[in-house]
């Protein structure tokens, strides 16, 4: 199962090489195969027999990028946000603890690195063939490492001068034309793509039978 996707990336290249593999999101699916899709909160089907979970939680209240936002100006704390950065942290442990033999969960640079555990490795898209930069962390069991399979660049950066501060701003390219999406649900749809290199890699290295369980 490959949980909080509705793009289906991984769940198609998965599909491609003859597993059964199911997308799981509240959201229908983008990827075009809505018979591969459950359409349900994860957390109502982990207990249904998966040998391998490949999670991407939401990272909106997880993200170290966005934890500006838990303080207001004046230092106090934005409670409503901060009780659902502990939502957030609560559900990724409970994917962390579901009772699947194989794991991967996904996620930016994150506060589960502090409040749960380390990443077992981060990568980037430009380890796998794209010209892009995207810091991936993630957490695994019983998996190896994903190995490289083609460096390459890392893709062209966006400048420009911020018009509230004056100062210079840099941003990958990817995610600057990310921004440029007319809603916000788009953008944030746009910013947790996976990236087809990397998910190519998924599909052949953690289903390879030659691995060694740790």
């Amino acid at each position: 199962m490959v949980a909080c996707e509705e793009s289906q990336t991984i769940t198609k290249e998965l599909r491609a090489r003859g597993h059964e593999a199911y997308s799981c999101d509240v959201m229908p699916c983008s990827g075009g195969h809505p018979e591969w899709h459950i359409q349900e909160d994860v957390m109502s089907v982990l207990d249904q027999g998966w040998d391998m979970m490949i999670a991407h939680p939401p990272c909106t209240y997880l993200s170290v990028a966005g934890a500006w936002a838990n303080y207001r100006k004046d230092g106090s704390i934005v409670e409503d946000r901060v009780q659902k950065q502990e939502a957030a942290l609560n559900f990724v442990q409970s994917l962390m603890d579901a009772p699947i033999e194989r794991i991967a969960i996904e996620n930016p640079v994150s506060i589960i690195s502090t409040r749960i555990r380390k990443p077992d490795q981060i990568v980037h898209p430009y380890h796998f063939g794209d010209k892009a930069s995207k810091q991936t962390c993630w957490w695994l069991k019983n998996l190896p490492l994903l190995e490289p399979t083609q460096i390459v660049e890392k893709g062209e950066y966006k400048e420009w001068i911020c018009s509230k501060t004056g100062k210079l701003k840099k941003q990958a390219q990817w995610i600057y034309d990310c921004a440029l999406k007319s809603t916000r649900k788009e953008r944030a749809i746009c910013r947790s793509k996976t990236f087809l290199g990397m998910a190519k890699a998924i599909a052949d290295q953690w289903t390879n039978p030659e691995f060694n369980l740790t």
